[in-house]
């Protein structure tokens, strides 16, 4: 059996890796966590793959207009560099995204299980299934192939 690979934000394999920027089209839900100073300052989200992310006070929490239930959170100030509103409660995302297979960083292995420590908390997940997507601040996350695929566009 494979051993788990992890990888971090600061790892110098990054450097080695070929990354394509991406544009994404998808208009989103989002809204602020922000609860009373009374209630719990964080929360956990399951992601459809299973990961656990803490959301904390003042992050945003995102999600696809088709699929409301299904949020993940973003950095406030991440989410400021990177979207904007178009709407009350609806944002676009602005910022390119730069995007490499997961597998390609597994040394073509797809079914090595890798787990990447975003600023939210680790994911593992399945090279075969994700890219490694990496922000305007060098964080980085798993992000579904389909979802690449359907909701993403190679940047000119």
């Amino acid at each position: 059996m494979t051993k788990q690979m992890e990888i971090h934000s600061d790892d110098s394999i990054l450097d080695e890796i070929e990354f394509k920027p991406y544009r994404n089209a998808m208009i989103r839900r989002v809204v602020p966590f922000l609860p009373a100073p009374d209630e719990p300052q964080t929360m956990e989200v399951t992601t459809p793959w299973g990961s656990v992310l803490t959301v904390k006070y003042g992050d945003m929490l995102i999600s696809e207009l088709d699929a409301p239930q299904d949020v993940w959170p973003i950095d406030a100030g991440i989410f400021d560099e990177t979207y904007m509103m178009t709407g009350p409660g609806i944002c676009i995302k602005r910022a390119i995204t730069l995007i490499a297979p997961l597998s390609e960083i597994a040394g073509g292995d797809e079914d090595q299980m890798v787990t990447v420590y975003t600023l939210e908390g680790p994911e593992t997940v399945r090279a075969g299934d994700f890219c490694l997507a990496k922000g305007v601040r060098g964080e980085i996350w798993p992000c579904l192939n389909e979802k690449v695929a359907k909701t993403m566009r190679p940047a000119e």
